[in-house]
């Protein structure tokens, strides 16, 4: 009669466990990061009844991987997808956009060509020239704002990887004591654990290794670590070494030291998406519309010069632009900084829509363009040592001494200048839509040539075809490039989105279909394991039915 107790209390356990792994799933069917679990039975070792052997959680670490990294790479895109489309949309705009505005200004000076001394048309020059210059500013502002929203997403990005990777160092000590008191590890751990390195998936690229296929191991795509056992290393926000304005990510080496790692260290995650996103197209673009304000600032002020106003004067600079940019490296040795930057209008042509970083080696200057990495020819750049004064692409340093090697300097000749980019004309009389009888003279000698003299606008207007851009095109055919190139960018970034977001999807529903919760099964499983336990119930009130028929047989 034991026997056949103990094999229905064995039955009555049994089905008691898998009643509430059936129970557990079902209430954690929408609990983010459970994986479902089963009850796993075997045969008693006694060769009579049942044993539970595991409550075994159903994840497959493989397939974890494979949607943590295709995670990665979406969330990237997202970010990178949403910062892109709102450029795309600011300079497509048909209303707000540059190329009405552009147009408007030409054309007010086709209206000055045909009236050169009136009031209205030159009022009207006036107006249009306000109205670009204030958009130039705007578009300035919106993409300078979007650099400093950049900035403040990375900090609360690293804010909450810090979170991820101190609470990942904690329960992998929690699940180590945990192992050490029982055995095993309960799957609430687990679980909480996987989740937090799928969150951190979300936000950058990570190296997980499984050290003896228990304690998880994260790290940087470099290698770094950022959990290592029951420790855990911090990122920082920090201002970059050669830009001040620039957030990027921090590392202490081995000696304590905050270290900027390379921007383009960390790919993944919106985290990722976001530096990528920066370096690839907000510096781009603003660079690209700080290079068209100064190239029709140079040209225009140029041309204006050479033509003489209403009360017989030469003329003036019409536009004011802002000047090039300079940082010295925080680690430079000399203690030289950049006195003075300016463009230089015999070379214009030569100014690009990128950045440089100016090393000094051998008592040398190196330029290195940024937005392809290669050195500028030494024949295009031109170091005056005994001035300490340096120029090349379209711009000149000037420099308090001569830097010592290893000095390093980022240069950024045009991506703040359109913030004061203006006009600097108001007074209407001060338009030089003349041009002087004998303009190889000095001024002084200038001989009057009536207030209908419009070669000048003429001049002027013709501006509109010149190669004023890079000496390569248009400032219509500059613009139009730049809303071209933006709307490439836009349309690649959104087809690979689709494209990983369907790889991410489909990964989703491979990890679901094993590690999640389906209702219906689980509720199937409810009514089985109820018939389980009541079958066994019965099989002891049996033996409690034989046993009391014996003991009344000896009664």
């Amino acid at each position: 009669m034991s026997i056949i107790f103990s094999v229905g209390l064995s039955g009555l356990n049994a089905a008691q466990n898998a009643l509430n792994t059936t129970s557990n799933n079902i209430s954690n069917v929408y609990t983010p990061g459970y994986n479902r679990e089963l009850t796993i039975l075997g045969q008693s070792r006694a060769d009579a009844g049942v044993q539970v052997n595991a409550i075994q959680r159903q994840f497959n670490q493989f397939v974890a991987s494979q949607l943590n990294a295709a995670t990665s790479v979406s969330s990237a895109l997202k970010a990178y997808e949403n910062q892109i489309s709102q450029i795309d949309n600011l300079l497509a705009d048909r209303e707000a956009g540059l190329a009405p505005l552009m147009q408007n200004f030409f054309s007010s000076l086709e209206d000055l060509a045909g009236a050169p001394s009136d009031p209205a048309a030159r009022q009207g020059l006036l107006g249009t020239a306000d109205t670009l210059t204030a958009q130039f500013r705007a578009f300035d502002s919106y993409m300078q704002d979007m650099q400093e929203g950049i900035n403040g997403q990375i900090k609360d990005e690293v804010t909450q990887i810090n979170n991820v990777t101190e609470q990942l160092a904690t329960l992998n000590r929690e699940i180590a004591l945990a192992r050490a008191r029982s055995g095993e590890a309960p799957n609430s751990l687990l679980n909480q654990r996987d989740q937090l390195v799928a969150e951190l998936s979300e936000r950058m690229d990570i190296r997980l290794d499984i050290q003896d296929g228990k304690s998880y191991n994260i790290s940087l795509p470099n290698g770094q670590p950022l959990v290592s056992g029951t420790n855990h290393y911090r990122l920082e926000a920090m201002d970059a070494p050669n830009d001040p304005q620039r957030t990027v990510l921090g590392y202490r080496d081995s000696g304590g030291n905050l270290v900027a790692l390379p921007e383009n260290t960390i790919k993944g995650g919106t985290l990722g998406g976001l530096m990528t996103f920066r370096a690839e197209t907000l510096d781009k673009t603003q660079n690209q519309i700080g290079q068209l304000a100064v190239s029709l600032t140079v040209g225009f002020n140029e041309q204006h010069r050479l033509g003489m106003d209403l009360n017989g004067e030469p003329g003036v600079d019409f536009f004011g632009i802002g000047q090039p940019q300079a940082y010295s490296h925080t680690r430079n040795t000399s203690g030289e900084e950049v006195t003075a930057a300016s463009f230089d209008a015999a070379n214009i042509d030569k100014l690009r829509a990128t950045d440089y970083t100016v090393r000094f080696a051998g008592g040398e200057p190196q330029v290195i363009r940024k937005d392809n990495g290669q050195a500028m020819p030494a024949d295009e750049i031109d170091w005056d040592a005994g001035s300490s004064t340096l120029s090349f692409g379209g711009i000149t340093l000037e420099f308090s001494g001569t830097p010592a090697d290893g000095d390093r300097f980022e240069v950024q000749p045009v991506r703040r200048v359109a913030a004061n980019f203006e006009s600097q004309i108001s007074d209407l009389d001060k338009i030089a839509a003349a041009q002087p009888l004998n303009p190889e003279d000095d001024p002084a000698d200038w001989i009057m040539s009536g207030t209908g003299d419009n070669r000048n606008a003429l001049a002027l207007q013709d501006l509109q075809s010149k190669t004023l851009v890079g000496g390569r095109a248009t400032i219509s055919q500059a613009y139009a490039g730049i809303v071209s190139d933006v709307g490439n960018r836009t349309n690649i970034v959104k087809v690979n989105l689709d494209a990983r977001q369907g790889l991410t999807d489909q990964l989703k529903a491979v990890q679901q279909s094993e590690s999640g919760v389906n209702l219906d099964e689980e509720a199937a499983n409810l009514i089985r394991y109820q018939q389980y336990y009541m079958a066994n119930a019965r099989v002891i009130d049996t033996a409690s039915t034989l046993f009391d028929t014996i003991l009344g047989l000896r009664n």
